[in-house]
């Protein structure tokens, strides 16, 4: 073949290219056209058909997920679906009512007195040495599948005795429990339960209520105080940041108030009659701990892998955590070992007309997966939820409904968005409040040394508690919108004062029965009897300058609370210097006792003045206590402590009411909290999201709720429709830029043909 160029050849090649160029203008105004089905989904494409539901957190990724430890409202969706403690609360009946969950029934205690005589269930509180609780626990509860369970042939641990370097070497590099090849499971029993309580005096944990739980079980706080020089043994020769620490084995050390008679049965001992205790039995930090999963962790390489009870959870709970992608994404997966459980089949007046009984007896969960994304700036996290990314914006705080509420009354479109999208967003009052807090540590705004010190710091909380107009706040910041609270104990509390009663006579007058906050004129009095005339230290005129730590970082949506508490102080002329920070730095600043005002809120763990109450209680103090406490302003008054101590063996009745009501004055006096509000609660649910209702004290409502993810899909298509007419503009006008080229280039092509032909 004559492999020489022909005289036609280029002719030929134009008339090639030609032909190709009307299919090449074509693949491009494709291309442009397919650019429309560009998905806007935070989620992989096929994932709105799967039965997950898909939420989000607004903060860093949760701090502690160990149940031991953990306290914080952002890390409750995980925890109290991973672990079960003893009992919880019903799903749906009011008021809260507490049910056995891992317990197989609710039990009342056993009295008995100082020579451990049984006494009858009426007998007084004075003849009551000690409440003996005797849980019976429910057989054939599994744990979830991991490799802390993993046995050999010959029974023993698979991955209980690894060496250093094993993690690195053959067992490759694990970041989850997933990543290790095998897995197992046993039952629960009462064993596991003993362990995970004294895990609350554990020195390796930090434990939020060891304080509390140490001055009712019996042995408890004698038992920490052993913990701690066994602890000190064990770590005899190793540097103070060694991570991998020998194994603190508690089976090996025990103590007399809390013990496993049988099997099945948990036994706990209460020091005297604590009425309360029943509540804390619903909460995670009595949730059971198998002993192997501490021992799984306590080996070579796993912290430095990130492998620990506060991630990696060992439960027996609905679901397990299967992804944890820091500040990201978190997975939760069913527990194919969870055992069959019933929803309920009742509730309160409404909730059949709401559709919250139609499963009725149906086995739960219904939900396979759980998908957690981070989303730092509301505007973007509330439009993927009304585009129908996110099936409900967060799944353990109330403020979305409580905003969305407010945006309906007042938006005549965003009223007709929900209603065509058929969103709901029932509201209720929890038990819960936010308030400004002063560290009673702090020489300027805490108690003070001297007597003269401590009526001066005083005056300067009363000014402020007076100039700070949460009434304001929660008409500007409708998320957190609420009823400005009069004392620490919020409504649907027993203890609490409504009407002409209640209100705080330190910062309102009362008018028509209604409290009116007095006028700024008043908190300037008071603030210049403090020794700070309009802001200034008396004598030297050095302008007052108070610290504000805020518990997340100055995003633009937070920069206006700041800017608004700027202004509340500026009214009486005191500079407010703004610390912020994320919120596991600032939980750290809290336990060292480091801050000077901040900003917090609390939700009650069980319904009972007490668990409001004992937020100021002197032992209780975080500082004091190396975190163990939740008393954060570090507050200490004796006569308010001695009441208290009266206050929590009593059941409710006019003895109880008349020491809260001297415990709520002496606070008001004294003012370590500016009370801020008691917040509502609401939710917001798409039409394919069922079973939801609004609660904070409910936990584990996750377990509940079942998606309808066909709707789901359908209702995304219908209002995430691509916008074809702009790019399809595009491309005609990129084949309009492109032809006269073409057409430019083809004649100058056979013009330089005919140059070169014969």
């Amino acid at each position: 073949m004559n492999s020489t160029l022909g005289p036609d050849q280029p002719e030929r090649r134009c008339h090639r290219f030609g032909q190709r160029m009307p299919g090449r203008l074509l693949l491009l105004a494709c291309l442009a056209l397919a650019a429309c089905g560009v998905r806007n989904s935070p989620h992989p494409a096929g994932e709105e058909k799967t039965n997950t539901l898909f939420t989000a957190f607004s903060e860093r990724s949760p701090k502690y997920l160990d149940p031991t430890s953990s306290y914080s409202t952002d890390e409750t969706p995980y925890t109290y679906q991973i672990y079960e403690p003893p009992y919880r609360y019903h799903y749906l009946r009011r008021p809260y009512t507490l049910e056995p969950r891992v317990a197989a029934a609710v039990v009342m205690p056993r009295y008995l007195d100082r020579q451990g005589h049984e006494l009858p269930a009426n007998a007084s509180g004075t003849q009551i040495a000690e409440s003996v609780y005797d849980i019976p626990i429910k057989q054939g509860v599994l744990f979830q599948p991991h490799p802390a369970f993993a046995r050999d042939a010959v029974g023993q641990g698979v991955y209980h005795h690894l060496k250093p370097g094993e993690m690195g070497g053959r067992l490759g590099n694990p970041r989850s429990p997933f990543d290790f090849p095998q897995r197992g499971t046993r039952e629960l029993t009462a064993d596991d339960f003993v362990y995970s309580i004294r895990r609350l005096a554990s020195p390796r944990v930090t434990s939020p209520i060891y304080s509390t739980m140490a001055e009712y079980i019996v042995g408890l706080k004698e038992y920490g105080v052993r913990l701690a020089e066994v602890d000190r043994r064990l770590r005899a020769g190793l540097g103070p940041a060694e991570r991998d620490l020998p194994f603190l084995d508690l089976r090996a050390h025990g103590f007399d108030g809390v013990s496993a008679p049988d099997r099945y049965t948990l036994r706990i001992r209460v020091k005297g009659i604590y009425p309360q205790f029943k509540y804390w039995l619903a909460m995670t930090f009595f949730a059971p701990i198998p002993w192997e999963a501490e021992r799984f962790y306590a080996q070579p390489g796993m912290a430095a892998n990130n492998l620990s009870l506060n991630i990696w959870g060992v439960g027996t709970g609905p679901y397990m955590l299967s992804k944890y992608v820091v500040n990201r994404r978190h997975e939760l997966l069913r527990n194919p070992n969870f055992r069959v459980e019933s929803y309920p089949c009742d509730g309160e007046a409404g909730d059949r007309a709401a559709g919250l009984l139609a499963d009725c007896g149906k086995a739960m969960p219904f939900i396979d997966r759980i998908v957690f994304n981070l989303e730092k700036e509301p505007p973007a996290h509330d439009a993927k939820f009304l585009q129908g990314y996110y099936d409900i914006p967060e799944a353990q705080r109330g403020e979305y409904g409580v905003q969305y509420s407010t945006e309906i009354l007042d938006s005549k479109e965003r009223a007709e968005e929900f209603r065509n999208k058929q969103i709901r967003t029932p509201l209720n009052v929890e038990t819960g409040m936010w308030y400004l807090g002063f560290n009673w540590l702090d020489p300027v705004v805490g108690k003070g040394r001297t007597p003269a010190e401590q009526e001066r710091n005083r005056k300067l909380r009363q000014a402020l508690s007076i100039a700070i107009d949460w009434e304001e706040y929660v008409r500007i910041f409708e998320r957190k919108g609420g009823v400005p609270a009069q004392s620490v104990v919020p409504p649907g509390i027993f203890g609490y004062r409504d009407g002409a009663a209640g209100i705080n006579p330190v910062v309102y007058d009362e008018r028509d029965g209604k409290p009116q906050r007095k006028a700024v004129a008043v908190a300037k009095r008071l603030l210049a009897e403090a020794g700070y005339p309009d802001g200034r230290e008396a004598g030297n005129g050095r302008p007052l300058v108070l610290n504000y730590d805020y518990q997340r970082a100055l995003t633009p949506s937070a920069k206006s609370e700041i800017d608004w508490l700027a202004k509340q102080f500026d009214k009486l002329g005191i500079q407010l210097e703004v610390r912020a920070t994320d919120y596991n730095r600032f939980q750290d600043k809290m336990r060292r006792g480091v801050a000077q005002i901040f900003f917090w809120g609390w939700n009650a763990d069980y319904p009972d003045a007490e668990n409001f109450l004992f937020l100021l209680y002197g032992p209780n103090a975080k500082a004091l206590t190396n975190g163990n406490g939740e008393n954060a302003s570090n507050y200490q008054n004796d006569e308010y402590d001695r009441l208290f101590e009266q206050m929590r063996f009593l059941d409710d009745g006019p003895e109880k009411q008349k020491i809260i009501d001297r415990m709520v004055s002496i606070l008001r006096e004294d003012a370590p909290w500016s009370f801020g509000f008691n917040p509502y609660s609401g939710g917001a649910y798409h039409q394919w999201v069922h079973n939801a209702k609004p609660t904070q004290m409910v936990r584990d409502l996750l377990l509940y709720m079942r998606i309808d993810a066909a709707t789901r899909s359908a209702m995304q298509r219908q209002w995430n429709q691509p916008v074809v007419w702009p790019l399809g503009l595009l491309a005609a006008l990129a084949v309009l830029a492109v032809v006269p080229a073409w057409l430019g280039w083809r004649r100058k092509e056979r013009a330089t043909a005919a140059k070169v032909g014969p």
